[in-house]
């Protein structure tokens, strides 16, 4: 099937598992993972109504989007590991920043968006099953506590919720715990009415556990193989 396809069908399953869960489709986010993906499939995702992007690694998306520009209601979203020393160039790219998993980034991405005409939209990342392997701040650490502390000092930034990545698993009902725990932490730091700490978005599920998510509270999903299907290793001249 074609991306159109891929997107519609994906579309179904969403309202499918949103409707199982007694929530309203609409107010779910489709974020398209183009990562390794060239420009013309971006430009099939776009034709076919979606509108909200993530990206990677700040030098891939530098160097295709002048072939993009022109998409002139897409939204842009870093959703991967971001170093500090790149807050600058993310700023300037990016719509949004939904990895931020140390309060050293959230200080840089302030200062690079001091000056904008609104706020930079960011996520919190949390890494809910300590893997050593992934980015993101334990739900119980002190740095996460540091962070969300500091969230008022940081004017320029407009922190809207959480997002994070479970152990990997082909079977997606391994994720529902973990995908459980995310909610509950969304829940916890909603209740307390943290100044400058919105939850309103919980981004979490991809393309082999994103229906479960739905089912546990996601309200934003990112989807890359489900649209553009498998892609070649990194490095491959396919």
């Amino acid at each position: 099937m074609g991306i159109a396809e891929n997107i519609a069908r994906v579309k179904e399953q969403i309202d499918a598992a949103a409707r199982r869960a007694e929530r309203n489709p609409d107010q779910i986010t489709l974020v398209a993972v183009t990562k390794t993906v060239p420009p013309q499939p971006i430009r099939e995702a776009y034709a076919a109504g979606i509108r909200w992007f993530g990206e990677n690694r700040v030098q891939e998306f530098a160097a295709k989007v002048d072939a993009i520009r022109d998409l002139n209601h897409a939204r842009w979203h870093m959703i991967g590991h971001l170093q500090s020393n790149k807050a600058n160039r993310a700023v300037e790219l990016f719509d949004a920043v939904d990895s931020v998993d140390s309060l050293g980034l959230a200080r840089k991405l302030n200062l690079a968006a001091t000056g904008l005409s609104q706020k930079l939209p960011v996520l919190i990342e949390i890494n809910i099953a300590g893997e050593a392997s992934k980015s993101g701040l334990g739900p119980d650490s002190s740095e996460f506590n540091d962070l969300v502390t500091a969230a008022p000092e940081l004017a320029s930034l407009d922190f809207q919720g959480l997002m994070a990545v479970p152990p990997y698993s082909e079977d997606s009902e391994d994720s529902r715990p973990y995908f459980r725990k995310m909610r509950e932490l969304f829940h916890e730091i909603g209740h307390r009415k943290l100044p400058s700490i919105a939850m309103n978005v919980l981004s979490m599920g991809m393309s082999h556990d994103f229906q479960v998510a739905l089912e546990e509270g996601a309200t934003c999903v990112r989807l890359g193989t489900a649209i553009f299907g498998k892609r070649p290793p990194v490095g491959s001249n396919r």
